[in-house]
């Protein structure tokens, strides 16, 4: 019995283990490549863009399916609820010249079953189509590369903001650990009669405000998270561990992004594919439109049988089954149509020359946008390097102040506005950390740096 009790428990125990591991919630943790290279395979939009892709392939093979033999069956019942008649010559069946009988031609009942095969032979606008319809599937990979390269830029903008939080909220916990520090010591010094209630007012303001600026940390990390999340394509509330350092990436993105740009080349951007792209589909048009005046030709073939009776007997041995056949071309000749097709050919040409136009002004477009991305990334460098040396200064500042207050040689006014001038340093610093990483993220898209491993 103690055996049985024993073996129970020992199974219950595993039961509630088993249990308890399938309902915990997986966790993840991605350097910043990681995480790119998991959003790309997972989030949302790269997903879709991979079904548009998929799309894009059937209706290629929708387009070439039109010139491939095409077989058609159909199976019609007829039921004549009142038979039709028709007037014929009396005379035919015996009665009195120049008067005429009424006489039913057709059964009560009518089956016919037959199976129908046609050819394209000839139609110029299917050979347009199929032009048009691998073009279409370019245009679908180049759309796909783009919302990658978005995915991309997307990922490293809320990993990046992730970690920012995180440094905010350690940078806020040990002001904050410093101003109760300095709060607690002044209210003893003040309980003594050595310091002024001012002092204490004043340092009492800067802790509430550290205090403050810690609970909106702790929200924007979790928001910001929660982000990075939607991103990745993980339900938001998945645990996600960051291997990286802000710091690292901004020193390791400070060194590379000049080396990105020796090499560009308008052509290689997927903003000018695309272009490209909307060029070839406007010829394709016009051509379309064009070929519309050249005759088409085709083929067909029909086999079936049919029966009729008055009853329905028609899947009995009783019934009997008539065949009939028929095999010929049709060829349709474009002769006129009042100019409508000239109209047409017009206005795709009018497209094509929009499209062009368009081509033009991206590529005008993709080179301001990159000196704009190289000249924030510049700004960014700089603003990084000015932002160690302000925060250099205003520790220097804010540990004099701190001196001369504990001296009494300094006011609290003087120590709060020192304090909150290395605040303002602090979070210049990790911003202007985060403005390296966005911006070199920004030069990447433009320049579509990592097409060739998004190929791969």
């Amino acid at each position: 019995m103690k055996k049985i009790i024993l073996g129970l428990c020992l199974v219950c125990f595993s039961a509630g283990f088993a249990q308890e591991t399938e309902q915990k919630p997986k966790s993840y943790q991605f350097t910043l490549q990681e995480a790119i290279d998991f959003a790309i395979d997972s989030s949302y939009a790269t997903i879709n863009a991979r079904r548009d892709v998929a799309i894009a392939l059937k209706q290629k093979w929708e387009t070439t399916a039109d010139g491939l033999p095409q077989l058609d069956g159909a199976v019609s019942y007829d039921y004549n609820a009142i038979i039709p008649q028709s007037p014929i010559p009396a005379e035919f069946v015996g009665g009195e010249p120049g008067t005429f009988v009424p006489v039913a031609f057709n059964t009560r009942q009518t089956m016919n079953a037959s199976a129908t095969l046609n050819q394209l032979i000839f139609d110029g606008s299917y050979i347009v189509a199929l032009q048009a319809a691998k073009t279409f599937l370019k245009y679908s990979d180049n759309e796909e590369t783009r919302t990658k390269l978005e995915v991309r830029k997307d990922v490293i903008s809320a990993y990046g903001n992730v970690l920012l939080t995180q440094n905010s909220i350690d940078i806020v916990e040990s002001n904050l650990e410093t101003a109760e520090k300095n709060l607690y010591e002044t209210r003893k010094i003040f309980e003594n009669g050595l310091a002024e209630e001012e002092d204490v007012e004043q340092l009492q303001i800067t802790y509430q405000q550290l205090q403050s600026q810690l609970n909106n940390a702790k929200r924007m990390r979790d928001i910001s998270k929660e982000s990075l999340n939607m991103v990745l394509g993980l339900p938001i509330k998945t645990e996600v561990i960051l291997l990286e350092d802000l710091e690292n990436l901004a020193n390791r993105d400070a060194l590379e992004a000049e080396i990105m740009t020796e090499d560009f080349k308008v052509e290689n951007t997927i903003n000018f594919k695309i272009a490209d792209n909307l060029v070839k589909q406007r010829e394709l048009e016009m051509k379309l439109e064009k070929s519309k005046a050249l005759p088409t030709l085709s083929a067909f073939a029909n086999y079936g049988q049919n029966s009729f009776g008055e009853d329905f007997e028609f899947f009995s041995s009783r019934a009997d089954w008539f065949e009939f056949s028929t095999i010929g071309v049709r060829l349709n000749v474009p002769i006129f149509s009042s100019l409508q097709r000239s109209a047409r050919t017009q206005k795709a040409k009018i497209e094509m020359e929009k499209a062009e136009t368009q081509k033009t002004q991206a590529i005008n477009q993709i080179k301001l946008q990159l000196n704009n991305a190289k000249s924030n990334f510049e700004f960014a460098v700089d603003n990084y390097d000015l932002s160690k040396k302000n925060l250099e200064l205003a520790e220097r500042i804010e540990h004099k102040n701190e001196v001369k207050f504990k001296e009494g040689v300094g006011t609290s006014f003087e120590l709060r506005q020192a304090q909150q001038q290395l605040y303002t340093a602090q979070n210049e610093l990790l911003q202007s950390m985060l403005d390296i990483i966005n911006s070199k993220a920004e030069i990447e898209k433009i320049i579509n740096t990592p097409f060739t491993n998004f190929e791969k």
